[in-house]
C-alpha cells in the first residue's frame, strides 16, 4: 500500500523539470478491493502528476552551521505609499510601516498589507517587534532546554516543565512536514 510522503502546499524540488514547485494537491490512486490507495502522485502545477521519487523536499535550515542565521533579522521602516502622512496620523509612525528583513540583503522577510495596518496598526508594530525578536527568544529557549537536560535533578518541577515545553515548541519548529501518517492526502491542522 502506498502512503504520502509530501503534503498539501510543501515545496518541493522537481527533478526532471529542474525548478522548485509546491504540492497543489495529493492524489491517491484506488482499486477496488484496497483499504488504502495502491499509488500516490503529486500535482504540482506543472502540467502532470508526479510520483515521490521524482520530487526532493525542501532541506531543513539549521541556523549558523550554512550561513543562514536569525541574528540577522531585524526590522525597518518602511515608507508608506499608499496613503498621505496626514491620513494617517494616528498611526504609531505616520508615513511608514514596519518590514521585518530576515535576508542580509534589506530584502525577503515579512510586511503585512497596508488595509491590514491601517485597521490596526499598534498590533502590527507588536507583531513586527516580536517575529524580528525570535532569534533571540528561540536561543533563549534552547539554553533553557540544555540547562535542564544538564542538570535535572537540579531544576525545580516549574522550570522542568518549562523546559519540556519549550522542547516540544522546538521539535515543531524544526520538523519537516510530512504527511506520511496520512493515507488519503488529507493533511489535519498542526498543533
Amino acid at each position: 500500500m502506498a502512503k504520502a510522503v509530501f503534503q498539501k502546499n510543501q515545496k518541493v524540488w522537481v527533478e526532471s523539470v529542474g525548478a522548485w514547485a509546491t504540492i497543489d494537491k495529493i492524489v491517491p490512486i484506488w482499486a477496488k478491493g484496497f483499504d488504502e490507495p495502491v499509488r500516490v502522485t503529486y500535482d504540482v502545477g506543472l502540467g502532470r502528476e508526479f510520483h515521490a521519487h521524482e520530487l526532493k523536499p525542501e532541506d531543513k535550515v539549521t541556523d549558523g552551521s550554512d550561513g543562514v542565521s536569525g541574528s540577522q533579522w531585524r526590522l525597518m521602516r518602511a515608507k508608506n505609499k499608499w496613503q498621505q502622512e496626514g491620513d494617517c496620523a494616528h498611526h504609531p509612525f505616520p508615513g511608514t510601516y514596519p518590514v521585518v528583513v530576515t535576508d542580509q540583503a534589506d530584502w525577503g522577510g515579512w510586511r503585512t498589507p497596508g488595509a491590514e495596518y491601517d485597521r490596526d496598526p499598534h498590533k502590527i508594530e507588536r507583531q513586527a517587534r516580536l517575529i524580528a525578536s525570535v532569534p533571540r527568544l528561540q536561543q533563549i529557549t534552547r539554553e533553557l532546554i540544555t540547562l535542564v537536560a544538564d542538570a535535572p535533578e537540579d531544576a525545580p518541577p516549574a522550570i522542568i516543565e518549562l523546559a519540556r515545553q519549550a522542547a516540544a515548541v522546538e521539535r515543531y519548529v524544526q520538523e519537516v512536514p510530512s504527511a506520511a501518517e496520512v493515507p488519503s492526502g488529507k493533511a489535519s491542522d498542526a498543533a
